[in-house]
């Protein structure tokens, strides 16, 4: 077993290199549109 699989995500495959690539462009991605969200908030750039 790898040490991965005996934090939150206790389930075989979950240190697996799609499992992280997906959730690494998940997080980024919602990361950026938070960003450019509060861009267009804050200066009203269209």
């Amino acid at each position: 077993m790898s040490d991965l699989n005996r934090g939150i995500m206790k389930f075989e495959g979950a240190d697996s290199p799609k499992v992280v690539t997906i959730s690494s462009v998940l997080l980024l991605g919602s990361i950026i549109a938070l960003i450019i969200w509060a861009l267009q908030a804050a200066y009203t750039v269209h």
